[in-house]
């Protein structure tokens, strides 16, 4: 029997994987806005339309809602890059799509750039409680992608040789994540909004273009 949630005068029994789902979202953003230390699990549960006892029911506490929603939201992302079906592309094509999907999902996702870097300020302290999970997903997942369409590009002699993976994906990483990660700062020194939909499409092109350049052989 799933546990019951309470709000105000209401009482109702919640299904345990859409409550579990909907309490992660709104930790994501919590967590994402306000920090670890500054999350409150009170504001969750209050955004949820449940109850603290609920959610340590389901997560034990505030650090393993934390690192669930952590966990979750590198899930999505690598859910996202798995749905991209790139074997059908010529392997510089499949680059360029691979790069604009990334930048893309940082840009409209900004709540998984800034819980990474929470979790960066914490020397990834609570992610190495899931390193194994993660680690899986990143092999077997986005560095298994990118593999391929290097190993397809350099048969086809268009991409480098020279090059790993790992590489490739921190490079494009760097490349989607900084404009969103240093938004504020940057559109104080330099007036210039990364964030704007002009210069975010911009931005896009040049990033994949970047890459493309980078790769060729």
């Amino acid at each position: 029997m799933s546990p019951t949630a309470t709000n105000g005068t209401t009482t109702r029994t919640r299904d345990p994987d859409r409550t579990r789902a909907e309490i992660l979202e709104v930790a994501v953003a919590e967590f994402a806005r306000s920090g670890y230390a500054g999350a409150r699990v009170d504001e969750i549960a209050r955004r949820t339309r449940t109850t603290k006892r609920m959610i340590y029911y389901y997560f034990g506490g505030k650090e393993g809602l934390y690192v669930a929603a952590l966990t979750s939201a590198y899930a999505r992302i690598r859910e996202h890059e798995l749905r991209l079906d790139l074997e059908d592309l010529d392997p510089l094509s499949a680059l360029r799509r691979l790069t604009e999907m990334t930048f893309d999902y940082h840009h409209e996702h900004p709540e998984f750039v800034r819980l990474v870097q929470v979790e960066n300020i914490h020397g990834a302290e609570h992610l190495r409680r899931e390193v194994e999970a993660v680690q899986h997903t990143g092999r077997d997942g986005i560095l298994a992608v990118i593999a391929d369409v290097l190993e397809r590009g350099r048969e086809a002699g268009v991409l480098r040789g020279d090059v790993t993976p790992v590489e490739v994906h921190t490079m494009m990483s760097a490349l989607c994540f900084y404009p969103v990660g240093n938004r504020a700062t940057v559109s104080v020194l330099f007036a210039y909004d990364m964030g704007e939909d002009g210069v975010s499409a911009r931005r896009r092109t040049l990033v994949a273009d970047a890459m493309a350049g980078w790769l060729a052989a």
